[in-house]
């Protein structure tokens, strides 16, 4: 039996091997009243897939065909930071240190803050949509009407219309392969060690764990948040995006 079990996992997909292995189990334990005592050696294998990457072009046409102001904003400002979904909708006007050229992101996952280098490119597009509708709070505001009536938001955008926004940017733009907002942040970390900047400082940009406690807990020292910055600004100053239209 349990050959038989080891030869459908490598055959089948575990949504059948988990139906076959309930299936028996039932017919073990309240049929034949006998015990079922290796059920933990049918395991589910473990999937290592690798995220779709999105080329630089494929980004700038995804910015490029986005209609409304506040989306063709997010995308942008998504993929120039590496930012995730919830850490995107969630910054605020305070969260932006112009002086130094960066931005605070609060409350990553695992409840870890972390300061991003801010490109210029990407700075214009958050003033721009700012000066659109002037929050105090949040810089991606729920919109429940026209942009006047943005300042009477309790929230930000919600998770909801920016993945739908994506999807349909994605699919005006032909893209067959399955990515999301989430791919953004794939697509900017490939790009960045395509540019040069070393895994490491990629990492620490992007707030991902480490296998060792030092590196998990590492933050940008200046000198490489210079490098960082510099990095950033070249690989986002480079796409050709006609901000003019916001």
């Amino acid at each position: 039996m349990q050959r038989y079990f080891s030869e459908l996992v490598d055959s089948h997909s575990w949504s059948t091997v988990k139906v076959d292995r309930n299936g028996l189990q039932f017919f073990w334990k309240p049929v034949l009243k006998r015990d079922w005592t290796w059920l933990n050696l049918v395991k589910a294998p473990r999937v290592q897939s690798l995220p779709d990457i999105l080329t630089r072009t494929e980004v700038e046409q995804l910015i490029g065909v986005t209609g409304q102001l506040r989306y063709r904003v997010f995308l942008p400002v998504t993929y120039s930071m590496g930012l995730r979904l919830g850490e995107a909708l969630s910054l605020q006007v305070a969260d932006i240190d112009r002086p130094n050229g960066q931005i605070h992101i609060r409350r990553g996952k695992g409840h870890k803050d972390r300061l991003v280098p801010l490109p210029d490119l990407t700075y214009h597009a958050l003033r721009t949509l700012w000066r659109k509708h002037r929050y105090p709070q949040w810089l991606f505001p729920l919109a429940a009407g026209p942009m006047e009536r943005i300042r009477q938001a309790t929230t930000h955008m919600d998770r909801g219309g920016a993945q739908s926004a994506m999807k349909a940017v994605v699919n005006e733009c032909g893209i067959r392969r399955k990515v999301s907002i989430h791919s953004l942040r794939h697509s900017f970390a490939t790009h960045l060690l395509e540019q040069g900047l070393s895994l490491r400082h990629t990492q620490a940009l992007l707030g991902h764990s480490s296998p060792t406690t030092t590196a998990r807990h590492t933050q940008l020292t200046l000198e490489s948040a210079q490098q960082t910055a510099k990095v950033m600004n070249t690989l986002i100053n480079g796409l050709h995006v006609d901000l003019e239209r916001l």
